[in-house]
């Protein structure tokens, strides 16, 4: 990010300049003071912001920034890069997703609880079609449903359940192709353990509608107001189930009973909508609010996404500094897997104290190498011990790993960890995807990256 030309002059500055370079629409502005500085002399500074990334802070000034932007309610992001590893930590009070876009997840098809217009859809539809060509263009999600039902019919109302009664179903739907081409079939032998999910929200939504920020009051956030209407909707028109998301995939069929399926899960998804609508609207009165303030497009997404709501909360950076998880630091350390990492976080504290005890980081100057490696393993020993983990140790190796390092920042790994940050950035700002909970390890000996819980 600098060059010969920026020696002698302010970092804040020239890194400001070249920074704007990349982007005209973008405004850069630089203070030249030290964060540390700022966050103890004037701490309302931040309170401007949106979202505050925090690097290369020592623990001290990461607790109090902590703080600050908690009160303000301001977003933050630390990062630090140090030698061959680095850290990236989010920390915010709360943070709602409604759009989280997992990679897996399941169709919401409701194939093994559909709503009466889909059973009559998939009732008007003969299987037995002498016509070999409709025959394999029935879609699948009708072949499912009428087989299902079926099923259901011969065995109490009961869907497949075990092993042998799931390899029995797809028997069933083998049996009910006239030849071996026909792809629909095929796919409903694919799709058939939807049938076999079950019915109802997940664990995850059942935590959400049942968190006790669904009580809602006048100060309630729009997305906590759409969860407490949601958990009116589950419990009386859904049904125990969520709104219909609205949407089918692609699937072999002639294209007239795709659009007509299509249209059936449209409506159902509107009429869910509605009704979601309408019980926001009754809460947001109830509360004393505009009926209006929360948008139609807002509930619509809500609505779509209902099924993959995701809540994010933060432990204080202090809490973790000062009352750690005993049991999880003592996991971490004696798994096999994630020792090195935990051990990167252990360092990554001590080399703080070591710095606040000795004026410099370990290895930073020349010919103090050995007399640094034993004053840092001092300094993990008492870490260690204040944080409960009484005879656990960190292994030499890392030990002597970081007093090589000596407080570097490297550009390889300063950019990676900038790029972990970024990402992180995005999603806390457009409320998309899900950010990492917890502290983000690098280790760039092994070149692995993992996801500490604390």
């Amino acid at each position: 990010m600098v060059d010969e030309s920026c020696v002698g002059q302010s970092k804040a500055k020239c890194v400001c300049t070249f920074l704007q370079e990349l982007n005209d629409a973008v405004k850069a502005k630089f203070i030249e003071e030290y964060p540390e500085a700022l966050v103890d002399s004037n701490p309302s500074f931040f309170s401007q912001f949106t979202l505050v990334v925090a690097t290369q802070l020592a623990e001290d000034s990461m607790m109090k920034l902590d703080k600050i932007c908690r009160e303000a309610n301001v977003l933050l992001i630390f990062a630090r890069s140090y030698g061959l590893t680095g850290f990236v930590r989010n920390s915010v009070k709360e943070h709602a997703v409604i759009e989280s876009k997992p990679d897996h997840f399941l169709d919401d098809l409701r194939l093994n609880n559909p709503w009466s217009e889909l059973k009559r859809f998939a009732e008007s539809i003969d299987l037995k079609v002498p016509d070999p060509v409709a025959h394999k263009h029935t879609p699948y999600v009708v072949i499912l449903v009428k087989m299902a039902e079926e099923w259901a019919k011969a065995h109490g109302g009961a869907l497949p359940s075990t092993r042998d009664e799931k390899k029995e179903f797809k028997e069933l739907l083998k049996a009910g192709m006239v030849a071996m081409d026909e792809d629909n079939y095929k796919e409903a032998i694919e799709a058939s353990f939807k049938v076999f999910a079950p019915r109802g929200i997940s664990s995850d939504l059942l935590q959400i509608i049942h968190d006790s920020c669904s009580e809602v009051d006048s100060n309630s956030s729009d997305f906590w107001v759409m969860v407490a209407a949601l958990k009116e909707f589950i419990v009386n028109e859904g049904g125990g189930e969520a709104p219909l998301e609205g949407s089918i995939p692609d699937m072999t069929s002639s294209t007239e009973l795709y659009v007509n399926l299509q249209k059936i899960y449209l409506a159902k998804a509107e009429a869910d909508f509605l009704v979601l609508q309408q019980r926001v609207k009754s809460i947001l009165k109830r509360i004393g609010r505009d009926p209006d303030s929360i948008s139609k497009a807002m509930i619509k997404s809500f609505c779509k996404n209902a099924r993959k709501l995701k809540v994010c909360r933060y432990r204080l950076i202090e809490d973790e500094f000062s009352n750690p998880a005993v049991s999880e630091l003592q996991k971490y350390l004696s798994d096999e897997e994630y020792s090195v990492a935990m051990g990167f976080y252990i360092l990554l504290r001590a080399v703080d104290r070591f710095a606040a005890n000795y004026n410099s980081f370990p290895g930073q100057f020349e010919g103090e190498l050995d007399e640094d490696i034993s004053r840092l393993k001092t300094a993990v020993v008492g870490l260690l011990n204040d944080l409960g983990c009484n005879g656990s140790t960190v292994t030499e190796d890392l030990i002597n790993e970081m007093c090589r390092f000596g407080a570097s920042e490297l550009h390889a790994v300063a950019a990676f960890i900038g790029g972990i940050a970024s990402q992180e950035v995005i999603k806390l700002i457009t409320k998309q995807f899900v950010p990492m909970v917890g502290t983000f390890i690098f280790n760039g000996i092994d070149q692995k990256s993992q996801l500490l819980t604390l």
